[in-house]
């Protein structure tokens, strides 16, 4: 039985990855540098630890990753300042459904928790949530599965017992690994043929996902 509920934040509850996409992108030319968004999807939910290989990778050892990334935030939060931030289509039908339903609810990003509680309250939808766990909390992001592991434990569950909201394949890897139930619901990318192993369900937004919890209760 599932008594839990783990969510990413970006691009799966909050419409976000347009933002990063659009903001790495246009602080990486205020470098210098011609960033594409292959290089943005390829770090898309990845921690420090692997993002930063990866770009020095695609721009060189001189790419000044976290100036960049400093930059992006700088322009992503001018943005949200002045325009709001979007909710993702079900996303409250959902979290209306599991509380009605005593499921336990936690937040896993990769986002600073202070700016996740900040994302998640600006969006009036702290009340639903036990925990939010964001990227600064662990040392291993993801792809690997601690943040499902410290976001199950905070909920006081076994990740078996817990179904991962994921939109991205490092995520959906992440909620694999820590033996949760890796239900996607896909933002910029469809789920590859690679990743379909590791997936309980797929759904075209979260309100649909209410079906995955019918069919186990």
């Amino acid at each position: 039985m599932i008594k839990g509920a783990i969510f990413d934040m970006d691009g799966l509850m909050i419409d976000t990855e347009k933002l990063y996409l659009r903001f790495w992108i246009k602080s990486a030319q205020d470098f210098g540098y011609d960033m594409k968004p292959e290089h943005v999807f390829a770090i898309r939910s990845l921690s420090r630890k692997y993002s930063i290989p990866k770009l020095k990778g695609f721009f060189g050892q001189d790419f000044p990753t976290e100036d960049v990334r400093a930059h992006r935030t700088d322009l992503i939060n001018e943005y949200v300042e002045r325009n709001g931030l979007d909710v993702k289509k079900g996303l409250f039908e959902l979290l209306d459904y599991l509380r009605e339903n005593g499921i336990k609810m936690a937040v896993a990003t990769c986002t600073p928790t202070e700016r996740s509680r900040m994302y998640v309250e600006k969006i009036g939808a702290s009340e639903y949530f036990s925990a939010i766990v964001g990227g600064d909390m662990i040392t291993n992001g993801k792809p690997d599965p601690d943040i499902y592991l410290t976001a199950a434990k905070a909920l006081g569950l076994p990740p078996e017992e817990c179904a991962a909201f994921e939109d991205s394949p490092n995520g959906i890897q992440a909620a694999h690994s820590a033996g949760c139930y890796a239900v996607m619901i896909p933002d910029l990318t469809p789920p590859e043929d690679d990743m379909k192993p590791m997936l309980s369900a797929v759904y075209g937004s979260l309100d649909e996902a209410i079906d995955f919890f019918e069919r186990r209760a």
